[in-house]
């Protein structure tokens, strides 16, 4: 969390092949939602599609100003994945009014900026509406873990940066507004970034940490239904300890609203990919009764002897509880001798 002043920086927000779901968490903000939070930090928003009083012509004049560098700023966020399609031409999305391609505005702006932003996990990767298709959707500098995408593998911006990728689906509305203040600080180099974008703050850390499920993932003491306190990864499709994401450690909605805290498994949607993941949703995938996708950096042998050794020295307790919607046998302590 980054506590000191923040210089002021303007930044301009453009939505392509987009739920809108990454602006909805945004307004999420805490405290006092988005705009607060940015006028908080100094961040100036030049324009939001959904946020701005402005449209129409005025809306065009400005991103055009923006794109001949007649109106300067600071950072491009782009929310959503880019579609290149058909054939190239971009012409599956144009910005309305303009007669011109988002991918071709998308690029343009991008060379202007001293920054950019892909906020969510489409407009880093691609991910929901890139796989296959005439819409040639990608992502900034990523299509899956491919690099490339719209700007290519060697781009950088006017302050030397890679795309920097505030993933996630949606992403943590924290997330996005302390990169724009470290940004503004000068406290975000190449450097704090991972290999696939993602600001290391919040992208060094596992959804598994901090989860409130952690005890019975220590003696694998599995859930077997979402509705059930067990652990979510043997049976349910859990990836938490596969997912960059500080989530467990955050507060959601003003409360502990993470995923799993919520009853729901994670299904890694900061990482590029997330979106076929080979198998259904909520369902592990396994071989020979072994979960395929195992912890990182954990090897198939040493997860295999842990697994045994913890479920055989599992409390009552704890399976039992497991198997429940709310805790029937409450911890207690042993008598004294």
């Amino acid at each position: 969390m980054i506590t000191t002043d923040t210089k002021s920086i303007t930044a301009v927000w453009v939505q392509a092949a987009s739920c809108g779901g990454c602006t909805m968490s945004a307004l999420g903000a805490e405290p006092g939602g988005l705009v607060e939070a940015l006028e908080r930090a100094g961040i100036e928003l030049l324009w939001h599609p959904s946020l701005s009083e402005d449209g129409g012509a005025a809306v065009l004049d400005l991103l055009e100003d923006c794109r001949n560098g007649v109106r300067a700023f600071d950072v491009l966020c782009v929310e959503g994945a880019v579609l290149q399609g058909p054939n190239g031409s971009g012409r599956f999305h144009i910005l309305a009014g303009s007669g011109r391609p988002m991918a071709r505005w998308v690029a343009d702006l991008a060379r202007q900026a001293r920054f950019v932003v892909a906020a969510g996990s489409c407009a880093p990767y691609g991910s929901i509406p890139s796989p296959g298709g005439p819409t040639e959707a990608t992502g900034l500098q990523f299509c899956g873990e491919d690099v490339g995408g719209v700007l290519g593998e060697g781009w950088r911006s006017r302050g030397g940066m890679p795309v920097i990728n505030v993933a996630g689906c949606a992403p943590h509305p924290g997330w996005l507004i302390e990169t724009l203040m470290a940004l503004a600080q000068g406290l975000l180099g190449p450097q704090d970034l991972d290999d696939f974008g993602r600001p290391r703050f919040w992208a060094n850390h596992l959804a598994h940490h901090g989860c409130a499920r952690n005890e019975y993932y220590e003696f694998k003491a599995s859930a077997a239904e979402h509705s059930q306190l067990g652990c979510l990864m043997e049976n349910l499709g859990c990836m938490a300890t596969q997912a960059a994401g500080d989530c467990n450690l955050r507060v959601w909605n003003g409360s502990g609203g993470s995923c799993t805290n919520a009853g729901y498994a994670c299904v890694n949607c900061t990482s590029p990919g997330f979106e076929e993941p080979g198998s259904p949703f909520l369902e592990t995938a396994k071989f020979a009764g072994i979960p395929v996708g195992l912890p990182v950096d954990m090897p198939k042998a040493w997860f295999v002897a842990l697994s045994a050794l913890s479920k055989s020295a599992t409390p009552d307790r704890v399976r039992k509880n497991a198997r429940q919607n709310r805790v029937v046998i409450p911890p207690r302590r042993r008598p004294r001798p």
